[in-house]
């Protein structure tokens, strides 16, 4: 069957002694006096039967049931009709028969020899002294707390007093002074807990000092708790000098901090800790008592003059914990004080030095550790912190599976504290610092097994860009070391490795967000698996950056302000070119097919009406074709054959390359030809003159049409004074030199057509 969780085990346990009390309550209408004494007897035996055989809660159930029976038995003898008597009733209202079964009762209590049982029994009864006089119960709460005094054991005697208190709480909440007068003497007793009595039994049950002590607590937190209830602060005050001239019992002064009002505490909160460092720490040690100080203050605030000074009190002390788990139950709580109370986190470095210290040792507690940091802003500032250190002391990557499992939970803490309202610079720090610890991870040549990592970490860290774009660049990495290491040596399996790489790029990059960052690595991929000679990966890498590129934004967000994104397209466009010089094409896709598609989008892209950068890409497709028609590339990819090397000069590709070539030359003519009017005729000549220098550097001026055409170029740039005479001089000193070279002696003859105008 599936188990039962603990808040349902409570409620059906609650349910039975319910139900087993209602049902209690209607037998009673309908007993007689015999009937009653043999259900008191029965009841009497199961009591005994069920804690002989551990069945503590019948026990218990028996005991609520009793209680109930005296007081019950004796209200429905109060009148012949039960329901005309009010809960508010006078004892003048009660027929004396029922006054008489009362004091009966209470005349056999007082006949039991034992004075616990006798102590319990006549205190569970309490409430039925209303059916005597109106001041019986203020009578019997003074005697029966004197009564406790009798109790030699100082354990037994303060769970009497809890009791006591208890009962007090629910018969008579208005009468305060039993409360203090309990907890008064148990003060005056407490020193019994040292004295050679207590001592020698403790020896003999072998229990020690410490772990005894704590068997104190619930009792006194719950006569506190009833005592401070609604206090007056003057009442408080008497407690707490109470307390200091007992000596500052460790044990009692915790309580006191528990059951107070967490104001009433923090604006006393020097004279508290005055209070601990003069506590003896043999039985109870100090840093739970400014555990259960902090605690207070997480709750109301200290005077503003004494929250340093309160801090360096409190860490003097966390700071000398040895025990790792000792500190962290102590600096979650000051952590959280020190985050409220100050903008900087004053000594929150101490932990994530424990951290890399204890590590090692207390791998298999550490994580319950970090979680035992329930504000979720102060576990996120632990985690920064430990990240900081990690990336600053480890010197080596690492593959230690103990610190990966932490250091991932780490960083997956961080990661998932980010939200819709958390600011861009904080998704920096963060991101920053999980890829620190990603960079220090290694599995040397287990190649398989660091991209196994990387996977992992994708799933964990899918909502921080930088992280992604990281974790890219990194298994391109690895894809590349496969290769280096594998050189000579392509295994299937190797090759198989590779493809998962490549795979692993593939699938991540559309989960980014920024377009640039996008067609960056797309074409940083593609050319991974070009290097890797894995052709076909890489032209779905170059195919998808193409068809990114006509969902390009006019603007985008560079550091907070709105940019035009054309100069970072043609940035991007010029190193794509210079890619597809080396890819050789599809044999079934056609010439030149990813050039051509490149081209499309950039024809279909709508441009800035006021700007060149169309025509400065179409100058620049002109150097990739004028660098394709070469009979040897000027570079290759290893064991990777270019379109050169395919078609080997073929004259078809040739023509189909001059054919593109004039293509966009024309392109460019006719926007050079709309910028004649005057206010663009600046830019009418510094687009001749480059489109001249780019004819010049990779056109064969022999070519009588190509010749002219940059002679037409020279005099349009010239022609309204905007050229810069500087470079124009320059130029033709170039060609002048460069004619003299027997390979381009025709220069002599170009650079006697280029004549220098005047701007006067």
């Amino acid at each position: 069957s599936i188990p039962v969780s603990v808040s349902e085990k409570v409620r059906t346990r609650l349910e039975e002694l319910d139900d087993l009390e209602e049902g209690s309550q209607k037998e009673l209408l309908n007993l007689t006096q015999q009937d009653y004494t043999n259900r008191i007897e029965e009841l009497n035996q199961s009591l005994k039967d069920a804690w002989a055989s551990d069945q503590k809660v019948k026990a218990l159930k028996i005991v609520i049931q009793v209680r109930k029976l005296v007081y019950e038995r004796i209200f429905s003898m109060c009148t012949d009709n039960r329901s005309s008597l009010p809960d508010n009733f006078t004892p003048e209202s009660v027929v004396d028969t029922a006054k008489e079964t009362c004091l009966n009762w209470f005349f056999k209590i007082a006949s039991i020899r034992e004075l616990i049982p006798r102590f319990y029994v006549e205190a569970a009864i309490l409430k039925c002294n209303k059916f005597l006089s109106k001041t019986g119960i203020s009578e019997c709460l003074p005697r029966l707390t004197s009564m406790i005094r009798g109790i030699g054991d100082p354990l037994v005697a303060v769970y009497a007093r809890a009791y006591l208190c208890r009962v007090g709480m629910e018969v008579a909440p208005h009468l305060k002074e039993n409360l203090n007068k309990n907890f008064f003497d148990f003060l005056l007793t407490f020193k019994q807990i040292h004295g050679d009595t207590v001592q020698n039994q403790l020896v003999v049950q072998c229990v020690e000092i410490p772990s005894y002590l704590t068997l104190y607590s619930p009792a006194i937190d719950w006569i506190l708790q009833c005592i401070s209830y609604r206090a007056a602060e003057v009442l408080l005050t008497e407690m707490m000098e109470r307390c200091k001239k007992l000596g500052n019992n460790a044990l009692l002064l915790n309580s006191v901090m528990s059951a107070f009002r967490a104001e009433f505490i923090a604006a006393r909160s020097m004279d508290f800790i005055g209070m601990i460092k003069e506590c003896d720490e043999s039985g109870f040690p100090k840093h739970l008592l400014f555990r259960s100080l902090g605690r207070n203050l997480a709750l109301a605030d200290p005077p503003e003059g004494d929250r340093l000074q309160i801090l360096n009190e409190a860490w003097k002390v966390i700071t000398k914990l040895k025990s790792p788990q000792d500190y962290i139950n102590c600096a979650e709580i000051w952590v959280e004080y020190t985050c409220r109370h100050f903008t900087v986190c004053v000594d929150l470095r101490m932990y994530m030095f424990l951290f890399l210290e204890y590590l090692y040792i207390f791998h298999e507690k550490f994580l319950p550790f970090l979680d035992m940091f329930q504000k979720e802003s102060v576990r996120v500032e632990v985690c920064k912190c430990i990240m900081e250190a990690f990336i600053k002391h480890q010197l080596e990557p690492t593959k230690d599976p103990v610190i990966l499992n932490a250091l991932l939970h780490v960083c997956k803490t961080m990661h998932d504290s980010v939200n819709a309202l958390t600011l861009e610079d904080e998704k920096r720090m963060l991101a920053s610092l999980i890829n620190g610890f990603l960079r220090m991870v290694s599995f040397g040549r287990d190649f398989e097994q660091q991209l196994s990592f990387y996977v992992e970490a994708r799933s964990m860290f899918c909502n921080l860009e930088p992280v992604l774009v990281q974790l890219i660049h990194s298994v391109n990495q690895l894809a590349m070391e496969t290769r280096k290491v594998m050189k000579g040596n392509h295994s299937r399996k190797t090759a198989a490795f590779v493809r998962a790489c490549v795979a692993f790029c593939f699938i991540t990059i559309p989960s980014l967000t920024s377009i640039f960052s996008r067609l960056n690595l797309y074409l940083h991929s593609g050319q991974i698996a070009l290097a890797n000679q894995c052709l076909s990966q890489a032209d779905a890498f170059f195919k998808a950056a193409i068809s990114l590129v006509p969902e390009v934004p006019k603007t985008i967000n560079i550091d907070g302000k709105m940019r035009s994104s054309e100069t970072f397209l043609l940035e991007f466009l010029c190193n794509f070119f210079s890619t597809l010089l080396i890819i050789p094409d599809h044999p079934e896709q056609g010439v030149l097919f990813l050039v051509r598609g490149l081209l499309n989008v950039i024809q279909d892209y709508t441009w800035e009406d006021n700007g060149d950068d169309k025509v400065r890409i179409y100058t620049n497709v002109v150097h990739l074709l004028s660098a394709m028609s070469q009979e040897t590339y000027i570079y290759h990819v290893d064991k990777v054959e270019s379109n050169d090397t395919l078609y080997g000069g073929d004259t078809k590709f040739l023509a189909e390359t001059n054919k593109l070539c004039e293509t966009l030359i024309a392109q460019i003519l006719e926007h050079l030809k709309s910028l004649g009017k005057d206010e663009t005729l600046k830019r009418q000549s510094q687009l001749a003159l480059n489109l001249f220098n780019s004819i010049l550097a990779h056109g064969d001026l022999r070519n009588n049409k190509l010749n002219q055409l940059a002679v037409n170029l020279w005099n349009l740039a010239q022609r309204h004074g905007y050229a810069d005479t500087k470079i124009t001089v320059k130029t033709l000193e170039y060609i002048k030199k460069q004619s003299k070279h027997p390979e381009l002696s025709h220069f002599t003859d170009l650079a006697a057509r280029l004549p220098l105008q005047s701007r006067t």
